[in-house]
């Protein structure tokens, strides 16, 4: 149990937060409602496996990254809590629960499901050669909602696409905020990052253009799908989170820089699914 615990903290779970409800997101609009419980059983197996396969696979890779880096020496695999044998077994796990997930799902979805995890595999060995890692990162975690909307109906659409490119842009835009205490490290190691090319004034506003595409991304969904007012509503809220995230951010010289990353994004993604989910089930 404490190895499971271990592995928890080590994958940092409670982050399942940014993802998980746009894969219900997508859900929700796939089945214009609600979907089966099998359904939503097997997209949070496949969601859960998935993300927390690419997390160990991720600390694996950089363990000896991790271990020089003053702000993460303490993780598990660096600190000896989890061996990297240990953290491996957990990965082939919590993938092969991804992997029959998807199948039990449907035929695209298991077709399709190789995709995430060369992405993965990808951006755990992209700073070590591009600045673009938070692009890839953004990426993986916008497949959330095109992946869960295949999982329902099978098929890709166009709104589903262009929300999973505004995830994408979303997230990109935080992990620049977030890479901004790693410049002095990046440098020193040679390490690939927008803040170490760019410092922090320059990656800031790349973190804003970012957001500013992913927030009018989201809004041209309300206009492809359809969605209602509801919608739109929640949209112009997660809006606002952004704006502030951007504020305290330059007003608080990023002391407030963790807060900004994890608090924030997470309204962001909870209230987008929450006005999703209520236009949806008002107009049905």
């Amino acid at each position: 149990m404490e190895k499971l615990v271990d592995f928890l903290k080590m994958i940092k779970f409670e982050h399942s937060i940014f993802a998980l409800p746009f894969a219900f997101t997508g859900a929700i609009i796939a089945a214009n409602g609600l979907p089966t419980f099998q359904q939503i059983f097997w997209i949070v197996v496949a969601m859960v496996g998935a993300r927390s396969g690419a997390m160990g696979l991720n600390r694996v890779i950089d363990a000896e990254i991790d271990r020089e880096n003053p702000r993460t020496a303490n993780r598990e695999i660096p600190a000896g809590k989890i061996s990297k044998k240990e953290a491996i077994i957990y990965i082939l796990i919590s993938f092969a629960a991804y992997e029959y997930a998807t199948y039990k799902l449907n035929t695209l979805s298991f077709l399709l499901s190789p995709i995430p995890l060369v992405i993965f595999l990808l951006y755990s060995y992209t700073k070590r050669f591009t600045a673009l890692c938070h692009v890839v990162l953004g990426v993986a975690l916008g497949l959330a909602p095109i992946g869960a909307y295949v999982a329902i109906t099978g098929k890709i659409d166009l709104p589903i696409v262009v929300m999973g490119v505004g995830v994408l842009f979303w997230v990109a835009g935080f992990d620049v905020i977030y890479a901004i205490q790693d410049i002095e490290y990046d440098r020193e190691k040679g390490l690939f990052s927008i803040p170490r090319f760019l410092g922090v004034n320059g990656s800031l506003w790349v973190a804003r253009f970012f957001h500013l595409v992913a927030f009018s991304l989201f809004i041209l969904v309300k206009y492809l799908q359809p969605l209602g007012s509801f919608y739109l509503i929640g949209v112009l809220g997660s809006g606002l989170f952004m704006i502030y995230e951007h504020y305290i951010l330059k007003k608080s010289n990023l002391q407030k820089l963790n807060m900004a990353f994890f608090n924030i994004n997470a309204y962001i993604s909870i209230i987008i699914f929450l006005a999703t989910t209520t236009d949806i089930f008002l107009r049905g």
